[in-house]
């Protein structure tokens, strides 16, 4: 098995042996890169150099007989709107593509000293708002398991990578399933950690109350280990909690005896794609059949819950945006008047559903309407919440799909906007309750597509989730780690 075709933690198991160096895994996966990111289009930034040079300080470290982290040397790709000091961060959009950060965001400080050496930055939709990466500024990324299709997103790019044997590990963010859902359209875990578990200082903000940065891998374990390295208290991120977090990699028991699950009415409909309701339901069964306990729930404000969010989310992104105006940083379209300036820069420098979404956002917002939808939305996220507090009152976790259908096509959606905004319907109450959830690969459905189910739980049991995940991985039935690309002129890679 080559270097690139394992996962974060048999490559952690190898380092710690010395049975290989870094700078040898770094090179297997910049190899792979160099054959499958022309089809992919995963990355906008590569930083090869970078990877050998950190790659090169953790062998030193490790010869040297250093302490070290358990993913030292294991290299991880990280989602262009997180910021990395001296290293472009675009967000995927021309308003922000020379933009050179002084500082390094919090989670890529704690990669470097973990001693994870950085591959790139990856493509995603522009400011993370979209759910297929066909948003982005610079191209669209497409989905491995089938190159005619979308990966999902935002975080695209960052899925692709790892879906691809690009990476082992990657950093996402998730505001309304941008994590979740483009780990269900690769096969990846993807998890969107309690709200202000991790650190949001460094993430260029789309909707401050909602984001939320977290692991992409191929297992469970491995997301626990990336977990361990990112998450815990942020003082400068006032949002961030002061609890410490658990050990994230213990647990994985194989145990789900007694586990109180809700399976939600709501996320396992008949209106679903039946091939994504029948692997779902394929992989309660197995829950039961191992001891779990299990009884239908209803999350009533569900269906309240895509308005809320594109009403809060466009708000929210509506102010966090001002600050793009070509005057302190940031593309400059110019202009004979002040006025002119702004309006061209913004014209400019915006995407089209960027621009939709500030347009939506400022309407909600705007004298004598924001009591009629921001406030309105603002009280249905609380009685969501409520829903949800009452759930847990009776179950440990609940489960239900992470998308109503497997990977579309390319442009298929991207004129018809609700329709894009329907992808996420799965994923968006967990986010405005700031729950952690998860989804984890639950099959592959007849066109040799993933499909993945979602594991929500209540606030600071995200180590809960990641146990039931490592449970799912070894009981179901073998699943393929990672597609084989189709090339479109044949052949395979």
């Amino acid at each position: 098995m080559k270097l690139y075709e394992q996962t974060a933690a048999q490559l952690s198991r190898l380092l710690q042996k010395k049975e290989v160096s870094s700078v040898e895994v770094v090179q297997s996966f910049l190899d792979r890169i160099e054959m499958v990111e022309p089809y992919v289009k995963s990355f906008i930034t590569h930083t090869p150099a970078m990877a050998l040079d950190m790659a090169s300080s953790a062998d030193s470290r490790r010869l040297n007989g250093e302490e070290m982290n358990p993913l030292a040397g294991v290299p991880i790709a990280v989602k262009d709107n997180i910021s990395t000091a001296g290293l472009r961060t675009t967000c995927a959009s021309r308003v922000l593509e020379n933009y050179i950060p002084p500082y390094d965001a919090t989670v890529i400080r704690a990669l470097r000293e973990a001693g994870m050496p950085l591959l790139g930055k990856t493509n995603m939709d522009e400011f993370a708002m979209g759910s297929s990466t066909e948003n982005s500024a610079f191209y669209p990324t497409r989905n491995p398991w089938d190159l005619g299709r979308v990966p999902g997103g935002s975080s695209g790019g960052s899925a692709v990578a790892v879906s691809t044997g690009m990476a082992p590990l990657a950093l996402g963010s998730d505001t309304g399933g941008s994590i979740r859902q483009p780990a269900a359209l690769c096969g990846l875990t993807g998890l969107r950690p309690t709200y202000g578990r991790v650190s949001r200082y460094g993430l260029i903000a789309f909707a401050s109350s909602l984001d939320q940065i977290g692991p992409l891998a191929l297992t469970a374990e491995d997301s626990a280990l990336l977990m361990n390295v990112i998450a815990g208290h942020d003082p400068l991120d006032s949002t961030s909690l002061p609890e410490a977090g658990p050990d994230y990699a213990s647990g994985f028991d194989g145990n789900v005896k007694r586990l109180r699950i809700g399976v939600i009415r709501e996320n396992v409909s008949d209106h679903f794609d039946p091939e994504v309701t029948s692997a779902v339901l394929k992989a309660i069964a197995l829950l039961k059949e191992h001891g779990a306990i299990i009884d239908e729930v209803s999350l009533p404000l569900t269906d309240y819950g895509l308005s809320a969010y594109y009403l809060i989310a466009p708000s929210e992104a509506s102010s966090n945006l001002g600050r793009y105006d070509g005057v302190r940083y940031g593309f400059n379209a110019g202009g004979d008047n002040i006025e002119e300036m702004f309006s061209r820069t913004r014209g400019r420098g915006f995407g089209p559903e960027v621009k939709r979404r500030i347009m939506i956002g400022t309407y909600a917002l705007s004298a004598g309407y924001y009591d009629a939808y921001y406030l309105q939305a603002m009280k249905v996220r609380t009685l969501i919440r409520r829903d949800y507090e009452s759930a847990f009152r009776r179950f440990d976790i609940l489960i239900g799909a992470t998308t109503p259908a497997p990977a579309f096509k390319i442009g298929e959606k991207t004129s018809e906007p609700l329709q894009m905004y329907l992808s996420d319907i799965c994923n968006i109450t967990d986010s405005l309750a700031g729950l952690p959830s998860l989804s984890v690969p639950c099959g592959i459905n007849t066109d040799g597509l993933p499909l993945g189910m979602q594991l929500t739980a209540s606030p600071l049991n995200d180590s809960l989730l990641l146990k039931v995940a490592g449970f799912l991985e070894q009981k179901r039935d073998p699943l393929p780690l990672r597609p084989v690309v189709k090339l479109p002129e044949g052949g395979v890679i």
